[in-house]
C-alpha cells in the first residue's frame, strides 16, 4: 500500500463542528419543552402590597361613571383591565358577569384603547358586570398599574392597596382557588 492510498482522518474537532447545529436545536428545543410544561404561571409584580396608582379615567363615553383612584378606597374590590378586541377577555367575560351576579365583591374595569362603540357592543353582547368603568384611552393608567397585556385582574384592599394580581385570563379554578380567597381574607381583615 503506498502512501497515496492511506485513508485521511479527520481531526476530532470538526465532527464537533458538525454536531454543533443539532446540539444547539436540542438545547433550544429543550428549553420549550420546558416552558412548555412548566405549571408556573405567576408573573412577578413590584406592585403587590403598594397604593394604587393615582389615576382618574373618564367613563367609556356614552356610559355612566368613570374610575378614578378615590372609588377603591374603603371596600374590597375588584379591578379587571379589559378590551373589546381582547379574545382571551371573551373566555374570561361569563365568569365576571356571574361572580357580578353574587354582589360578593364589587368589580371595576379599566376598558383599554378600545373604541367606545366597540366597548359598548361587548358589553351588550356578553354582559356588564362592571359597577363603573374607566376609559383608559391612552394606555397610561394600564402602564402605571404595571399591566402586561389583556385581560388583568387585581384584588385591591379596603385601603387602596394592590393585593393580588391575576395575569391573563381567569377561569373558574383560578377564581375559586386564587383571586376569591385573596377577596374573602380582606374582606373578613376589614369587618375585624
Amino acid at each position: 500500500m503506498s502512501k497515496d492510498s492511506q485513508p485521511v482522518r479527520k481531526p476530532r474537532w470538526s465532527l464537533f463542528i458538525a454536531a454543533l447545529p443539532a446540539m444547539v436545536f436540542g438545547a433550544i428545543a429543550a428549553a420549550f419543552l420546558w416552558g412548555l410544561f412548566n405549571n408556573d404561571d405567576g408573573l412577578p409584580s413590584t406592585m403587590i402590597g403598594r397604593d394604587i396608582p393615582a389615576f382618574d379615567l373618564p367613563p367609556i363615553e356614552g356610559r355612566g361613571e368613570g374610575l378614578s383612584t378615590a372609588d377603591l378606597r374603603g371596600e374590597v374590590s375588584l379591578v379587571n383591565v379589559w378590551a373589546s378586541w381582547c379574545v382571551p377577555c371573551r373566555v374570561e367575560m361569563p365568569l365576571l358577569v356571574e361572580l357580578a351576579q353574587t354582589d360578593s365583591v364589587p368589580i371595576h374595569g379599566i376598558n383599554l384603547k378600545d373604541k367606545p362603540a366597540a366597548a359598548r357592543r361587548f358589553l351588550a353582547e356578553l354582559g356588564d358586570p362592571y359597577d363603573r368603568i374607566g376609559a383608559d384611552n391612552s394606555g397610561r393608567t394600564a402602564i402605571d398599574w404595571g399591566v402586561y397585556g389583556v385581560p388583568e385582574t387585581f384584588v385591591i384592599d379596603a385601603e387602596g392597596r394592590i393585593a393580588y394580581k391575576h395575569v391573563g385570563p381567569f377561569n373558574r379554578r383560578s377564581l375559586e382557588e386564587d383571586i376569591l380567597p385573596v377577596v374573602r381574607r380582606l374582606q373578613q381583615e376589614q369587618g375585624a
